[in-house]
C-alpha cells in the first residue's frame, strides 16, 4: 500500500500544483521539500546558496530529505528540481517501502513558456533574457537531471494536459 507520493521532475513541471491537488484529493498532507528545509533552517534557498554555497546548500537538502522520509509520513512530497541528482538521492527515494515516485516530465519548450515571466522570482534562470536562451538553458540542464529523474516508478507527461488530467493520472496508477 502506497503511504507517500513523492514528485520529482524539473522547475515548472507542474510539482506543487498536481501536489497540492492530489493531496487534497487523497486526505494527505502536501509537503514541499524546498519550504520543509527553509522553515527548518530560517532562512530562503536563495539566501542559503548565497552565503554558503550550493554544495553546503545540498549537504543540507540530503539531510533534511532523509529526516523527512524517516517520519514516514502520508504525504505527498514535492522535491526540489535538483534534489534526485545529488548524494544518491534519487536510489534513497525509490528504495523507500510504501514511497510511490513520480517523474512529471515536461519538455524544455513548455517549461520555458511557463518559467519566463516567474525568472526573475528564480535566481538559477534570472540571467536568461529571452524565451530562447531560457529553453537552450533547461535543455542542457534536463539533459544531466533526466538519467536521475527516470529511475522514478512513473513517468507521466505534463506537456498540454491540466493539472486535474495529471491528478487523474495519477489517481489510475494508485488504484
Amino acid at each position: 500500500m502506497v503511504r507517500s507520493i513523492v514528485l520529482m521532475g524539473y522547475m515548472g513541471c507542474g510539482k506543487s500544483a498536481v501536489g497540492k491537488r492530489l493531496a487534497v484529493l487523497k486526505s494527505l498532507s502536501f509537503i514541499d521539500l524546498d519550504e520543509y528545509i527553509e522553515s527548518q533552517e530560517k532562512t530562503t534557498i536563495s539566501q542559503i546558496f548565497e552565503q554558503e554555497g550550493e554544495l553546503y546548500f545540498r549537504k543540507k537538502e540530503r539531510f533534511y530529505l532523509e529526516k523527512l522520509l524517516s517520519k514516514d509520513p502520508k504525504a505527498v512530497i514535492s522535491l526540489g528540481g535538483g534534489t534526485p541528482c545529488y548524494f544518491n538521492n534519487i536510489d534513497f527515494v525509490v528504495q523507500k517501502k510504501d514511497f510511490l515516485s513520480l517523474y512529471l516530465k515536461t519538455s524544455p519548450k513548455t517549461l520555458a513558456g511557463r518559467l519566463f515571466d516567474q525568472k526573475d522570482h528564480r535566481p538559477m534562470i534570472a540571467h536568461l533574457q529571452t524565451p530562447e536562451e531560457l529553453e537552450e538553458f533547461i535543455a542542457k540542464h534536463l539533459f544531466e537531471r533526466v538519467p536521475f529523474y527516470i529511475k522514478a516508478a512513473h513517468h507521466i507527461t505534463t506537456d498540454h494536459h491540466h493539472v486535474y488530467e495529471l491528478v487523474n493520472q495519477i489517481e489510475k496508477l494508485l488504484a
